[in-house]
């Protein structure tokens, strides 16, 4: 089984990959952020760095994709089939050019063809992380990262709501596999117990799938 996990910054899809890929005893590809060098660029000026932001991610999921689907069992924190929500707001927003988002949708759909090729060719079920925009901000807030504060930067807050409500829709359109939402606002993972509901909701995600 291959478990995708997608949701907006903030959420806690991370920890939820973590609790996940432990419950099934399996790996967990985390997203590169830690060790990202262009992220900071990136939210320092979005302009200059915006096309390199997404093709370092893309190549870097392309890549975590690419292993898991190889592999027999995996959880991944964020995939290659959301990448383009990204690209295509930074695109709006002017950040990215019309041609560069050209050149990235065509490496895109080179990369996801090449999927198709593999023994296995999707994930076996995505599970989407929610939660309302305000816990989503305190939740920004309350890990730290100097470069995802908003308070002083209206921009960013903006730019968030956006991400927030461009993920409702994708997550409306996926099709690639089985999905499940979890609402990370009334299943805090912080308070006992509701890590064992979430993941009892997965199992039996798996059982039908199965």
């Amino acid at each position: 089984m291959v478990i995708i996990t997608a949701g907006m910054i903030g959420v806690g899809k991370t920890t939820l990959t973590g609790k996940i890929a432990e419950h099934l005893n399996t790996k967990a590809f985390f997203e590169p952020v830690g060790e990202n060098p262009v992220l900071p660029l990136y939210y320092e000026d979005p302009k200059q760095y915006g096309f390199l932001l997404q093709i370092y991610f893309l190549n870097k999921r392309f890549g975590m994709m690419k292993q898991a689907l190889e592999d027999d069992n995996n959880v991944l924190d964020r995939s290659i089939y959301e990448d383009a929500l990204f690209t295509r707001e930074n695109n709006a927003e002017g950040n990215i050019t019309d041609t560069e988002l050209g050149v990235y949708l065509q490496l895109l759909d080179n990369m996801m063809n090449e999927l198709t090729e593999l023994p296995k060719k999707a994930p076996d079920l995505l599970v989407y992380a929610d939660s309302d925009f305000d816990t989503i901000l305190y939740r920004i807030k309350k890990r730290g990262r100097p470069y995802e504060q908003f308070e002083d930067n209206p921009g960013l807050e903006s730019y968030y709501k956006r991400i927030w409500t461009a993920y409702q829709a994708w997550y409306r359109e996926y099709d690639a596999s089985p999905k499940i939402k979890i609402d990370l606002q009334q299943y805090d993972l912080s308070v006992p117990g509701n890590t064992e509901s979430v993941l009892n909701m997965i199992d039996e995600a798996l059982v039908d799938i199965r």
